[in-house]
């Protein structure tokens, strides 16, 4: 036996022995008897060297400088550039360098770590390794902190309209917007004008004020100025009130002949006053409006309600702006009973009167009358006369003749409407009349009243009513006295 397996089987520690595994100084010896020159001999031989040391110094770190003991077999380490050599050589001392030692020491442990695992796969690293850094995630931190921040602001955003809901466009708060509301829209449909609007910015909000001033069937159509953000409870009074807006709007006050009419139309939405005049002949609208077939003259005096009426997004040629106008006069007298007021003035008066006859009267009345009292008292006057055969000898009749102020020798000319001249109605009507002259032409007080004058001015008021022409010349020269006096004349 030689001198380097005795030594190994020596210092070999006591182990059980693996199946299928040799002695480790059997496979020492045999290597070492079979070739003792190569680089394939020396590294094991640098490796049963190493095992050596480490058993003899198992708790030693890795660096540590300390001798050997003396050995029979002695080992001289060589150290040059990388792919140093190690050869075995005879000698009774051993030398190792620092940096040898510590190479030789990290083998080992490595070693033994690999035999532990079966020996199946090398050792990636020696366990003294330094542990290999991880590059911090910045990218990842910075999409979770925008992450974050985004659920943050959709949360405050989410609790804010939980508590105070947006609806609608988000139009900045004080801006002038024009708003039409359709005619026949729902209460619906105007919610939803003033939401894509931005006027409101709650349905449920707005559906509350409606409610509390109960408007649901009184809010009318139209076009409206309103300010964006503004308080439901006053749009919803401002509904109720109606349109706002002057754009595309006509406004026809009550008493209005249909040549003034037609100057309002022109002025206020840009049709010619000819073109509309052309247009209002009866005989374009009779088919459609059965009443016009008693329309003297073929005119269409009379028929052309007074109201304010809103154009917005409809058309506004001639004809249209009339049919509008016949349809407001249709709907207005037909909550009227006409029937039952004929048969009544028949009774009361002896007189066959027609619709149209009428809507004459109620002409005459709205231009006499100066206030609601006197509407009533003048139809009974005219109804008087009518029935005892005297001309009405009104001025207002011929003033529609000379189209505004009437002088003494006016009431002397010839003319149709000339009411001191002719007995009877007048062709046509003499205005628009409202709908309360209607009434009063309809229902007159029950009176004796054949005679009566209206004095207005700044500083003087009467209004007289007499039976008999005596009273009423005496009323009216006393009159005027009072007046003079009143406005300080002589």
């Amino acid at each position: 036996m030689s001198k380097s397996k005795s030594t190994h089987q020596h210092m070999a520690p006591k182990r059980r022995k693996r199946r299928g595994e040799k002695k480790s100084s059997e496979v020492r010896a045999n290597n070492v008897g079979k070739k003792q020159q190569g680089s394939r001999s020396a590294r094991r031989q640098k490796t049963s060297g190493q095992h050596a040391a480490n058993r003899r110094k198992p708790k030693e770190r890795t660096g540590a400088v300390k001798a050997l003991p003396p050995a029979t077999t002695s080992y001289t380490s060589t150290t040059g550039r990388a792919g140093s050599t190690y050869g075995a050589t005879g000698g009774a001392t051993s030398s190792y360098s620092a940096q040898n030692q510590n190479r030789n020491i990290a083998r080992t442990q490595a070693s033994k770590t690999s035999a532990r695992r079966g020996g199946k796969r090398r050792a990636s690293a020696p366990r003294h390794a330094a542990p290999q850094k991880k590059r911090f995630p910045v990218i990842r931190v910075l999409l979770v902190i925008i992450l974050l921040a985004g659920v943050g602001v959709g949360g405050f955003f989410l609790v804010k309209n939980i508590i105070h809901p947006y609806e609608g466009s988000r139009v900045e708060d004080g801006q002038e917007v024009t708003v039409v509301i359709p005619d026949g829209s729902t209460g619906s449909d105007i919610i939803q004008l003033l939401l894509d609007s931005g006027v409101i910015h709650s349905t449920k909000d707005f559906r509350k004020a409606v409610e509390a001033q109960g408007a649901d069937q009184s809010m009318r159509s139209g076009t409206y100025t309103f300010n964006t953000g503004s308080d439901p409870a006053e749009i919803v009074k401002q509904l109720v009130a109606g349109p706002n807006s002057g754009q595309s709007q006509l406004q026809v006050p009550e008493g209005l002949t249909l040549a003034q009419t037609a100057k309002l139309v022109e002025s206020s939405l840009g049709i010619s006053a000819k073109e509309f005049t052309d247009q209002a002949k009866a005989d374009k609208y009779v088919k459609d409006y059965a009443y016009l077939a008693d329309a003297g003259k073929g005119s269409l005096e009379g028929y052309l309600y007074p109201k304010t009426y809103d154009f917005s997004g409809k058309d506004t040629t001639a004809d249209a702006i009339i049919r509008s106008m016949l349809d407001q006069y249709s709907a207005e007298v037909n909550s009227l009973d006409m029937d039952a007021a004929k048969k009544n003035l028949s009774e009361r008066y002896n007189l066959n009167v027609t619709d149209y006859d009428i809507l004459k009267i109620a002409s005459i009345i709205e231009k006499e009358a100066t206030s609601a009292e006197d509407r009533n008292k003048i139809s009974s006057v005219f109804y008087n006369r009518l029935r005892d055969g005297m001309a009405l000898e009104s001025d207002a009749t011929m003033g529609y003749e000379t189209g505004g102020a009437i002088s003494p020798e006016d009431l002397t000319k010839e003319s149709p409407y000339n009411t001191y001249l002719h007995k009877g109605l007048p062709p046509t009507p003499i205005c628009s009349p409202s709908l309360w002259a209607i009434q009063a032409a309809m229902e007159p007080d029950d009176t004796k009243y054949k005679f009566f004058f209206i004095i207005e001015s700044d500083k003087y008021s009467n209004h007289k009513f007499s039976e008999t022409y005596e009273e009423h010349d005496a009323a009216y020269a006393a009159a005027l006295n009072e007046k003079a006096a009143a406005e300080g004349a002589k």
